[in-house]
């Protein structure tokens, strides 16, 4: 059985149509750096995507370094002078608090940050089995951490790296790689889908949604958080299970009793179809878009389980029908881990982890698919790498303002080559 491992900690049908887009000449960069992480107290290898606030601030986490070296929460503030200024809004300790933040924050409408650690908080899984935490500001410029769960690396699941999502009434939702049904593949459980349910007195409980069997029920998600629809269903992805061992989609839907129902609505069939969804999804007109880690164009430039997808999953009739919407080629990038991201115009952007035509064919790169005549049509916005200090090994989606300008973040590169943020201009 393949299994899907990446980042800093250990991871984990017939074939409808492929309408394959058209790659642009490379636009001209206009790529900066906006941070570059030191490493040290500043934090270092900056995980997940960006979290924008109403006043042009943005959040994330940074999953090495700090005062304790176990990662950090950073916030950038824009200067006057077109700079960032960077402000350490919470060290995590290791043990009690969690160590190694993964998969940025979240918000609520009360401005509460929320995220998860793979390791700490607790003694299980040898260096803890994460956590689920939670950022309170204060109005003052102070943020107060409260370990909302510890995962004990049971039945309750161990080790989340997705990100979460939180619905109008406070609840929170995510992932975990393992733990859950020990009866599959591997024996240390192939991963859950799970509720935090705050009470009055401020006491948040878990429950477990759904533990996947592995099979053809999916297994491991690594950086697949869940997400709603309109009617109140959970959707997201695995990158392992399928009757192909090569990723599924499912959706979970809550029934009258309180339980949820989990319904595999498609299974990546490898080869061209795609393969390894590991990452969040997100609707966009109705549909469901994903990406695939590998799969797709499985010659020339490609290693032989492909350089990976984008996809669309269209709802009708009761049924789901799968289109492959770009298959990557190599030189325009290889195994992107990103969650789509759309403008108000309906263009989708991404970057990928690896590849790309520029002198480092192991930067990534940053891209735009512009929706035309049915067909998808793709624009490389960065090779990175491509200049002496740049980013690089972009892992997570992007963040795009209302201005068109592109923001990220990169695990290595920027100055002291331990990762930086990144922004791209139209």
């Amino acid at each position: 059985m393949q299994r899907l491992y990446r980042s800093a900690f250990r991871v984990a049908a017939f074939l409808l149509p492929v309408f394959l887009a058209t790659i642009n000449t490379y636009a001209k960069p206009k790529e900066k750096i906006i941070h570059s992480f030191t490493g040290g107290k500043h934090g270092g290898n900056p995980s997940g995507m960006l979290l924008p606030d109403a006043a042009g601030n943005l959040y994330g986490v940074a999953s090495s370094g700090g005062a304790s070296q176990n990662g950090l929460v950073f916030e950038l503030k824009p200067s006057p002078n077109g700079g960032w200024k960077e402000s350490v809004l919470y060290n995590f300790a290791g043990d009690s608090d969690g160590s190694l933040p993964v998969s940025g924050v979240t918000s609520d409408p009360a401005g509460n940050l929320y995220g998860v650690t793979a390791e700490g908080g607790g003694t299980g899984c040898n260096t803890g089995c994460g956590t689920v935490y939670m950022l309170k500001p204060d109005g003052k410029g102070h943020w107060t951490e409260q370990v909302l769960y510890s995962f004990t690396g049971g039945a309750d699941g161990a080790i989340p790296s997705s990100p979460l999502t939180v619905d109008s009434a406070g609840n929170v939702y995510g992932t975990t790689q393992y733990g859950g049904n020990t009866a599959c593949d591997p024996p240390s459980g192939c991963g859950v889908v799970f509720e935090l349910t705050p009470d009055q007195s401020g006491h948040w409980t878990q429950k477990v949604l759904h533990a996947f069997a592995g099979g053809e029920d999916g297994a491991l998600p690594f950086l697949n958080g869940v997400i709603f629809d309109g009617s109140g269903n959970l959707y997201g992805a695995t990158p392992n299970g399928g009757s192909a061992d090569s990723g599924t989609v499912f959706e979970i839907t809550p029934t009258r009793n309180g339980s949820w129902k989990e319904k595999v609505i498609y299974e990546f069939a490898g080869g061209s179809d795609g393969a390894f969804p590991a990452a969040s999804l997100v609707f966009n007109g109705g549909s469901l878009y994903g990406t695939t880690y590998a799969g797709g164009n499985e010659s020339g430039n490609c290693p032989n389980s492909g350089c990976g997808t984008v996809f669309q999953l269209i709802p009708g009739g009761g049924h789901w029908t799968k289109t492959t919407i770009f298959a990557f080629q190599g030189t325009d990038g290889i195994e992107t881990l990103a969650t789509p991201v759309f403008d108000l115009a309906g263009n989708l952007y991404g970057t990928t982890f690896e590849g790309g035509s520029g002198p480092c064919s192991v930067c990534g790169t940053a891209f735009e698919l512009t929706p035309a005549a049915g067909q998808w049509q793709e624009t490389v916005l960065h090779y990175f790498g491509s200049r002496r200090v740049d980013a690089g090994t972009p892992e997570a989606g992007v963040l795009v303002d209302s201005a068109g300008n592109v923001f990220g973040t990169t695990e290595i590169g920027g100055k002291a080559g331990s990762g930086a943020l990144f922004e791209i201009r139209p």
